[in-house]
C-alpha cells in the first residue's frame, strides 16, 4: 500500500514539474526608426524585471531590438498593416544589477518569425501601432528560451512619413523550461521502481 501512496505522489508531481516557469519584462520610452531596410529601436529603459520596478526617474537596464527588412505593406507604414523579416534581426535586454536583478546582458537573441507591425488606434493627430513577434536566445543562466514581446509605438502622422516612432511600452514574456528538474524526478521514479522490483524478487 506505502509503494502505491508513493508513487501516486510522484505521479502528481510529474505535471507540476514539468512546467515552465517564466520572466516578465517591461521596457519604456526610447524610439524607433521604420523603413524599408527594417525597425530599429533606440534607448528604451527596462523598468520591471519579474517584478522588480525601478524607482521613478531610473531604469533597471536598457532592452534593444531590431528587425529585418521590410516584407508586406513597405510603402506606407501610417496604414499599419506592414510584416518584417527576421533574418538580421536581434532583441536584447541589459541589466544593471540593481534591485536584485542580474548584471549585464540578461537575455541576447533574434526574432523567431515574421514581425507585424499593427496600427492599434487614431486619436487626432496621435498614432498607436504596436510591434509583435515572437522571440529566442540565450538567457543570462546559459539556458535556452523562447517568448514573445510586444512593443507599443505612438507617433503623429508626419513622423512616421520620416520613419520616427516613440516607445510608449514593451511587454515581454520569456518561457523558462526546467529539465533538470525532469531529469532528476525522472532518475528518482527508476530508482524507486528498481528497488520495489528487488524487494518482489527477493520476496
Amino acid at each position: 500500500m506505502r509503494r502505491v501512496i508513493i508513487l501516486a505522489l510522484l505521479a502528481l508531481a510529474l505535471p507540476i514539474a514539468a512546467s515552465a516557469s517564466g520572466i516578465d519584462l517591461t521596457n519604456q520610452f526610447g524610439s524607433i526608426s521604420i523603413s524599408a531596410a527594417g525597425i530599429s529601436s533606440v534607448g528604451s529603459q527596462l523598468k520591471i524585471f519579474n517584478g522588480i520596478t525601478a524607482a521613478p526617474g531610473h531604469s533597471l537596464g536598457s532592452v534593444s531590438f531590431a528587425t529585418g527588412v521590410c516584407l508586406t505593406n513597405c510603402s506606407n507604414f501610417l496604414a499599419g498593416n506592414s510584416t518584417f523579416s527576421d533574418v538580421g534581426s536581434s532583441f536584447v535586454v541589459v541589466g544593471k544589477g540593481n534591485g536584485g536583478q542580474p548584471k549585464g546582458t540578461i537575455f541576447t537573441g533574434s526574432f523567431v518569425g515574421p514581425i507585424s507591425w499593427t496600427l492599434v488606434s487614431k486619436v487626432g493627430g496621435t498614432f498607436t501601432y504596436s510591434i509583435t513577434g515572437a522571440i529566442k536566445g540565450m538567457l543570462y543562466t546559459g539556458r535556452i528560451v523562447t517568448g514573445t514581446t510586444t512593443q507599443i509605438i505612438y507617433s503623429a502622422s508626419g513622423q512616421i512619413s520620416q520613419g520616427i516612432g516613440h516607445i510608449r511600452m514593451g511587454n515581454t514574456h520569456l518561457v523558462v523550461p526546467e529539465p533538470g528538474t525532469l531529469g532528476l524526478l525522472g532518475t528518482g521514479l527508476v530508482g524507486i521502481a528498481g528497488l520495489f522490483r528487488r524487494k518482489f524478487l527477493a520476496e
